[in-house]
């Protein structure tokens, strides 16, 4: 139920359409069964962010029913309950303020390497320009975690791990939660769901890979770097730039 006034302006009906579109593309991209994922974005500015409901169909999805929460977790607007994985989002949007969406999904291949605990390595130039270098897996979750809040603990090792590695959350906008799934981050909940997809593909092509060579490690550095900077970096000339 709402705890705060509620807010009827065009940038949070805004926010809920963007964030109900990213939702509903989750079962065209091949992401999701059923109701495996969610997709959320925040207004920095306004210090609000929106979530998809808890186990909505999402072709039954519609701007109204997303979720509006602030940075404490309250919900500010929404007769719904937000998504199970609301407090893991939560944790991350106030880890790390460069990160404007995020999309966690049980996609097939990507989620096979959560569950192996295994990481991702860059074996070529696909990988790298989505992601430079190794997408991390992420601790398991103790007992203790587990009954205390799971989802809050979620984010705390998923933050834990991205801080151990001194990794940038923006260049390497995923991890593989051991025992669990991958989430993804982008400056927007569309692009969150864009390095989803690039995850799942990099997933599927490295155990495509590894059947035709068991041995394929990761490709050289200064390949993986120049294949990420020509796309992100402050030189980038892939695509035509903003107009």
């Amino acid at each position: 139920m709402c705890k705060h006034a509620p807010f009827m302006d065009a940038s949070l009906n805004l926010l809920r359409e963007q964030v109900c579109q990213a939702n509903r593309e989750l079962p065209d991209s091949g992401l999701v069964c059923l109701t495996w994922g969610n997709v959320s974005q925040i207004d920095r500015e306004r210090g609000l962010w929106a979530i998809k409901p808890s186990g909505v169909d999402y072709l039954d999805l519609k701007p109204d029913d997303i979720v509006i929460l602030d940075l404490e977790g309250n919900v500010v607007e929404g007769s719904l309950r937000p998504s199970s994985d609301t407090k893991t989002h939560l944790h991350l949007y106030r880890s790390f303020p460069a990160i404007g969406g995020i999309t966690h999904t049980h996609s097939p291949y990507a989620t096979a390497f959560s569950q192996a605990g295994r990481e991702l390595p860059c074996l070529g130039t696909t990988h790298a320009d989505h992601f430079h270098g190794t997408v991390p897996v992420v601790r398991a979750l103790t007992p203790e975690e587990v009954a205390a809040d799971y989802e809050h603990f979620t984010g705390v090792a998923i933050v834990e791990r991205i801080r151990e590695l001194e990794i940038n959350p923006m260049h390497i906008p995923a991890v593989l939660q051991h025992h669990h799934a991958p989430f993804t981050f982008g400056k927007n909940a569309a692009d969150s769901l864009k390095n989803s997809i690039a995850l799942e593909m990099c997933a599927r092509m490295a155990i495509e890979t590894w059947k035709l060579a068991p041995a394929a490690n990761s490709i050289p550095g200064h390949v993986l770097d120049k294949h990420h900077e020509r796309k992100h970096g402050p030189g980038a000339y892939y695509g035509q730039g903003k107009a």
